[in-house]
């Protein structure tokens, strides 16, 4: 088998357009593979609901906007946005107020399958001849929508023209692998490793100078919510098993070591006190709340006590998210040969895995200072 693909390009704009989650269909999308986050979040609901009543409630004249950014392409996104509408119009109605018009931005990397997050939309119970509210019957939306493609790293939207932003599980994502990894001469060199996991002192500092380099908190919201997931939850997926069946394609003269050196996650899960850090640094927020929660199992599977549908479960999550880096870095037939290798150690790990590892995220919610 010969080497395919071409390496993984680390500027900003070029993985800017390449980063995104598995999409379309398929056992390996993302969109089917995103359980785990759903109940998360579902159990964070009072959190969300606790910032949302912070929320200063305009006119119902003035359309409110919520924005979630870093939507990726399943049917969470549509959820918790359906969430903070009716909590904000239960808020409205509570004050006797007519609810307002909504309108939702879904926003991500250029890269991100927005067709597959649209065909998911309900569609709009809106009155075409009034342009009025209609009563929403079930499996309709009540707001408007458009998608955002963007880095959040930089400016998306008109000054203070959202109400709510929320951001679930992206903020680990850098905008770019820290230079410093790729050059053979620095000791920050990543040698041997693709992910920030097991790596030595200087290579953790050159990620999480990136975060703190790139990380900003958008000058337009109100309020905001931002679920992040632990350095250790997000190392789950790409630790020892991961690492392992790179190291196996390199034993078995598929891939070259250097070819496997040139490639890392561009991912860095902060700390509660590096999110702090950052936050205090810029001085445009105050902290409405910042806690660290449990999350729970990484997976969710039918049948817990079947470890072949476990390693099955963890293969499809960990291809889901980072696929289509691995394809972009050494091509679709020896990314395959990867996944291929992920999943039997996974499954001979299935009981371990659900019984001991858990995610746990970091909630905060911030408002102008």
């Amino acid at each position: 088998m010969t080497l395919q693909g071409d390496n993984l390009v680390v500027s900003e704009q070029k993985l800017e357009r390449m980063l995104c989650m598995k999409g379309r269909k398929g056992e390996t999308c993302y969109a089917n593979n995103s359980k785990a986050q759903a109940k998360h979040v579902r159990s964070m609901l009072h959190l969300l609901e606790s910032t949302l009543d912070r929320v200063q409630l305009q006119p119902p004249e003035t359309p409110f906007a919520v924005a979630d950014l870093g939507c990726s392409c399943g049917g969470n996104t549509i959820y918790i946005i359906e969430v903070i509408i009716k909590h904000i119009s239960k808020r409205y109605e509570a004050n006797g107020y007519d609810t307002p018009e909504f309108f939702a931005f879904f926003s991500d990397l250029p890269s991100n399958d927005f067709n597959t997050l649209f065909q998911l939309l309900p569609p709009l119970a809106i009155n075409r001849t009034s342009m009025e509210e209609c009563l929403v019957a079930d499996g309709h939306r009540s707001y408007f929508s458009a998608g955002v493609p963007g880095s959040f790293y930089r400016r998306l939207f008109l000054a203070r023209s959202i109400d709510v932003f929320y951001s679930a599980f992206s903020l680990h994502w850098l905008s770019q692998v820290p230079k410093i990894l790729m050059d053979k001469r620095s000791t920050a060199y990543n040698k041997g490793r693709v992910f920030i996991y097991g790596a030595g002192e200087n290579t953790v500092n050159a990620y999480k100078n990136q975060f703190q380099a790139l990380s900003s908190v958008p000058e337009v919201t109100r309020e905001t919510m931002w679920i992040l997931s632990d350095q250790g939850g997000a190392s789950l997926l790409f630790r020892t098993y991961f690492q392992d069946a790179w190291d196996d394609l390199v034993q078995e003269g598929l891939v070259e070591s250097e070819k496997r050196d040139s490639f890392n996650i561009p991912l860095y899960a902060p700390s509660l006190q590096d999110f702090k850090e950052v936050v205090e640094a810029d001085g445009s927020f105050a902290f409405n709340k910042l806690e660290v929660f449990r999350g729970g199992s990484p997976l969710v599977v039918n049948q817990p006590d079947d470890e072949a549908e476990v390693g099955r479960a963890f293969a499809n999550s960990c291809r889901s998210v980072c696929g289509v880096l691995v394809d972009a870095h050494i091509g679709d037939q020896l990314s395959e040969e990867l996944f291929k290798r992920l999943e039997p150690r996974a499954t001979a790990h299935a009981k371990e895995f659900l019984e001991q590892l858990q995610f746990f995220h970091i909630v905060a919610s911030l408002s102008f200072a």
